[in-house]
């Protein structure tokens, strides 16, 4: 097939190789120079402009965005679509919201224009292992990219289907990562404490390594914490500050919305956002209140 792909980042442009690399034709594009030149050096062929990008596709074109979710999708859209016609595709392949795709699907779809919101997980393996594509849409439409989705699998029969229609394949992938950060939070802690544990003089690196042949907590995430362990055994040079996607929120809020308990993935959260507090207020009142009501002594910063 052929297709633009729009954003050349990280996960962007390796999707491009990967699809270059299983026969597809692909132009790409990115607002930064930077970013072009780098793909370009990878073999890509590479445009200055978005129209430049649908200008070189056959119709009906097909268009996978790769930008960040949020305003960049919304904008990116309407400098897109004056230079789309009816039965051309286009793909969300970010972490967007699946309420906002759901309203960019209908509004599309007034232009006979098909979107398809594919849930992408993989990271930076993804160009050798291939990619978990989690694809809302209309079965039509899906059905018309589906060389695409079996290039980017890390197989043709598994690792990719339309889970439902437009905004499940973002629903899903929200899932995903909530799911996602509740694991990375058991794994942190549990690691945690046999690391406290000094007396039992435990090689972390090694444990790791036991746990992923045969045990039940055996995964991709445990296989990536070894590697990091055996390359930095007490993570020196690491600050204690833990970023978040903006999917676990969404996870969160969905559960409440939907009247679904999420306790771990709940507080893997709330762990998340404690960590970038380097003077807590909420702990600085806490040792207060100790103070007050039974005289604790108060530790001077």
């Amino acid at each position: 097939m052929d297709i633009a792909m729009i954003g050349l980042g990280r996960m962007g442009a390796n999707m491009a190789q990967r699809l270059h690399r299983g026969g597809h034709r692909v132009v790409g594009y990115d607002p930064g120079e930077g970013a072009r030149q780098r793909a370009a050096e990878a073999g890509l062929e590479v445009v200055d402009s978005l129209a430049a990008a649908v200008a070189a596709l056959p119709v009906p074109r097909v268009v996978w965005l790769m930008v960040p979710a949020g305003e960049t999708v919304d904008q990116t859209l309407g400098q897109l679509t004056p230079h789309l016609a009816g039965g051309d595709i286009v793909i969300d392949g970010g972490n967007s919201n699946y309420q906002d795709s759901i309203r960019r699907a209908k509004a599309l779809a007034e232009d006979d224009l098909g979107y398809v919101d594919c849930g992408t997980s993989g990271g930076v393996w993804g160009l050798q292992e291939g990619y978990s594509l989690m694809v809302g849409g209309e079965a039509s439409v899906v059905e018309q990219i589906a060389p695409l989705l079996r290039t980017l699998a890390p197989a043709e029969d598994r690792g990719w289907a339309r889970v439902g229609p437009s905004g499940a394949g973002h629903f899903t992938k929200m899932v995903h990562n909530g799911i996602e950060y509740g694991m990375m939070q058991a794994y942190a802690e549990g690691f945690a404490l046999m690391e406290r544990k000094q007396e039992m003089e435990l090689d972390l690196a090694q444990v790791a390594e036991v746990w992923r042949h045969g045990s039940v907590v055996r995964s991709w995430l445990l296989d990536l914490s070894t590697e990091a362990l055996k390359r930095n055994p007490s993570l020196d040079g690491i600050a204690p500050y833990v970023e978040d996607s903006g999917e676990g929120r969404w996870t969160v809020a969905e559960a409440i919305a939907l009247d679904v308990p999420a306790p771990v993935i709940t507080l893997s959260l709330l762990e998340r956002l404690r960590s970038r507090e380097s003077n807590s207020f909420t702990d600085r009142l806490l040792s207060a209140m100790r103070n007050e009501f039974g005289g604790h002594a108060i530790k001077k910063s």
